[in-house]
């Protein structure tokens, strides 16, 4: 399976990989329940793609998903902006307000960046999810909303439980289902498929002509540990469009992509890999980095590497001009 599509449109998640394919699984299974979901990932893995399969393949689907990111949330504003306002309720409260739970009401409510919420806020969800029910700030009116809820974050809550930062009974509340977004690092063999669907989505949104992606240049994201995911992998491929002017194909040189602080981990597929062919283009792309630092500059290039320049001239001789 290369493409899983569990909403019209453009809601796909794209990957034919091991990781991928289990999470796909777990969407499969879940998405015609109403029990609440955590999703965990790292930043960038596509954790609001998953809520919105979920939601795109649920019985709720024709009705609305909310999304709150809560991190972005004034802290003062959070308890309005869930559950809504009444006119007067507070400085600036010139309107009534119905809030996220309310909007959401029969469909989806999509909690992001959940561990980032306040702990007197914690305690006031908890009671939601538990009685299903809340009053408006500045309110005596109860009311009753049906939502599923599904959370995400890019922490590790059950230390924050054990920080005494996040409330353990709201943890497991919200942990019902846990599905896990596989960092792109765990899924290398996805990466053509995936920049093959950004170059084309990419492309159509500017009105440009299709672009191809050269072997050398999937060999060159191949091998990067691309510390901020598929989200990386889309600027990275945005970036290359519009600095390629109108070139049909797109080049590893056209792919400037940013050192990491460290070196990422190598990660083995499940499906396993060419050694030969990933330790290849993994010098490929590391010989292409000094020849553009050096700016084209063999002895300067050399001593970037800790290399003789007769032993880099002759790894580019070997490589061919695609590295010069």
């Amino acid at each position: 399976m290369a493409l899983t599509q569990f909403t019209p449109g453009p809601n796909l998640l794209i990957g034919s990989s091991p990781a991928m394919l289990r999470t796909a699984e777990v969407i499969r299974l879940v998405a015609g329940r109403r029990s609440t979901v955590l999703i965990t990932g790292e930043t960038g893995t596509g954790k609001e793609m998953v809520a919105r399969a979920i939601h795109g393949a649920s019985p709720r689907a024709h009705l609305p998903m909310v999304t709150v990111n809560c991190n972005a949330l004034p802290e003062n504003l959070i308890e309005a902006e869930l559950f809504g306002h009444v006119r007067g309720a507070f400085t600036g409260a010139i309107h009534h307000r119905v809030g996220r739970f309310e909007q959401a009401h029969r469909g989806t409510l999509f909690l992001d960046e959940i561990g980032d919420l306040p702990l007197d806020m914690q305690s006031k969800l908890l009671r939601v999810l538990q009685e299903r029910e809340f009053q408006r700030v500045g309110s005596g009116e109860t009311i009753r909303v049906d939502v599923r809820l599904i959370a995400a974050t890019n922490v590790d809550l059950a230390g924050r439980v054990r920080e005494r930062r996040f409330r353990e009974d709201l943890y497991y509340r919200l942990n019902v289902v846990p599905v896990s977004t596989p960092p792109l690092r765990e899924r290398l063999e996805d990466i053509p498929l995936l920049a093959a669907h950004f170059v084309e989505k990419i492309c159509g949104q500017e009105d440009l002509a299709p672009r191809v992606l050269s072997p050398e240049a999937l060999e060159c994201l191949a091998s990067y540990s691309w510390p901020g995911n598929v989200r990386q992998l889309e600027n990275a491929v945005e970036r290359a469009i519009a600095l390629s002017a109108d070139r049909e194909t797109l080049f590893a040189a056209d792919f400037d992509l940013p050192a990491t602080t460290e070196p990422g981990p190598v990660a083995l597929p499940e499906s396993g890999l060419d050694f030969e062919r990933t330790v290849g283009s993994i010098e490929r792309q590391i010989l292409e980095q000094a020849m553009r630092k050096s700016g084209g500059n063999k002895t300067a290039a050399a001593e970037l590497l800790g290399l003789k320049r007769t032993t880099l001239a002759a790894k580019l001789k070997s490589m061919g001009a695609a590295c010069v």
